[in-house]
């Protein structure tokens, strides 16, 4: 009884194989007549029986598979040739290896070439699925779901920008690397030439010279941020807070990091978090003007008038052209006019006490006016003109405000 089970089992299995052997033959011959349709229909009928198939078959059945497929489905094309790539390692036998690996590489080249043209184009919900279908293809290329990160956020699409910014952050992902340069001798410029071995070889020919190379940024504190605003847009400040100190507390002295987390407290507006960590950067980078200005603000915005002038003035030390910072440390000395303003108000009868207030107001014009001026020759705005114009009239700088006025009402109008 055993024996006639055996052979009917051997029989049956026989059959399918045979069946199995003849579809294959005619989706190789549907292929060949370009007929995609016809392969991809008589494949589907073969898809419930992938795990059994007669092994003998499967490298076959797996290459026809992903050429039906191809371009029309690149998911399920890239997924038959990465299987037979497998099974062919495994079994020994690379038969289809060798031609399904350039298939390959050409799905790759080709759904990653769709996404760098979507995400040109400004069509992000398509550039963000490409780009993360040709990562899943290409898993080495960390660089594509990088991509398909940024893309998820430039379409507002912050579930998926998330999940992918926290594959980067478990990866570990930089993207640091290094660009070869030399000075092409012909036009002398510098130029990226790819490859170290890339730019010898053109010095060495002599059409290139003075040899250098940098190092990009890592994009850690990029993608830690990212994440950090994710979460605020998600009503999840708590989480966004908790990303970046995870992130500094391996790298302390990370400016980057710091500034993100920084920001991350001006938009949640805890302006004291903000300051103190604006104090810890001046540690790490002391040359910083922009550092000292942020702490001129926050110290402004607090009403520590003095401490707010140092800054903004150690600031112009480091940077002379800081314009915004001319026009802040103005701003800020003349924050004090409020109380001398409220005060003459309440003397308006007492001509004494009103004269004198009236002169502590234009001791302060005058104060404020060498950074204002130097605020407007670096970057006149209505803004600075119309302060300007105010302090030269209280001051009675005839001169000065007949010569500003006619530029003043010019910006009005436009």
């Amino acid at each position: 009884m055993k024996k006639q089970i055996l052979a009917f089992g051997l029989a049956v299995f026989s059959l399918a194989s045979f069946a199995q052997k003849n579809e294959l033959k005619a989706i190789e011959k549907a292929i060949k007549n370009g007929d995609y349709k016809l392969a991809k229909e008589t494949v589907a009928t073969l898809e419930a029986t992938e795990d059994s198939m007669d092994p003998k078959y499967k490298a076959k059945y797996l290459f026809l598979k992903g050429s039906a497929y191809g371009k029309s489905n690149v998911a399920k094309a890239a997924d038959a040739y990465n299987a037979l790539i497998t099974f062919e390692k495994e079994s020994g036998k690379a038969k289809y290896t060798k031609v399904a690996q350039p298939k390959l590489s050409e799905l790759i080249q080709f759904v990653s070439g769709k996404a760098i043209e979507q995400y040109n184009a400004k069509d992000y919900k398509n550039a963000t699925s490409n780009f993360a279908l040709t990562y899943k293809l290409s898993p080495t290329d960390t660089t594509f779901l990088y991509n398909a990160a940024i893309s998820a956020s430039l379409d507002n699409d912050y579930d998926t920008a998330l999940k992918h910014y926290l594959d980067l952050k478990e990866m570990g992902y930089t993207s640091i690397s290094t660009a070869y340069y030399a000075v092409n001798k012909a036009t002398g410029e510098e130029e990226n030439l790819g490859t170290k071995s890339n730019r010898n070889t053109m010095i060495k020919l002599g059409k290139y010279k003075s040899p250098s190379q940098k190092t990009t940024e890592s994009k850690q504190p990029e993608i830690i941020r990212n994440i950090g605003f994710i979460y605020v847009n998600q009503g999840k400040p708590e989480l966004a807070i908790a990303a970046l100190k995870e992130a500094r507390k391996a790298n302390p002295k990370d400016l980057n990091l710091l500034l993100n987390e920084a920001q991350m407290y001006i938009k949640l507006e805890q302006m004291d978090k903000f300051g103190e960590l604006m104090n810890e950067a001046v540690l790490i980078d002391p040359t910083n003007p922009t550092l000292f200005f942020n702490l001129g603000v926050v110290n402004a915005n607090e009403n520590k008038t003095e401490e707010a002038i140092g800054y903004y003035k150690k600031a112009i030390e480091l940077k002379p052209d800081y314009s915004d910072a001319y026009m802040n440390l103005a701003v800020t000395i003349l924050s004090g006019e409020k109380a001398i303003v409220d005060e003459m108000n309440k003397n308006l009868s007492n001509n004494t006490k009103y004269t004198e207030l009236e002169n502590k107001q234009k001791t302060l014009y005058k104060k404020a006016l060498p950074y204002l001026v130097k605020a407007d020759n670096l970057g006149r705005n209505e803004g600075t003109v119309r302060t300007l114009l105010n302090i030269y009239d209280t001051l009675e700088m005839t001169s000065e405000a007949d010569a500003l006025r006619p530029i003043y009402n010019e910006m009005r109008e436009k």
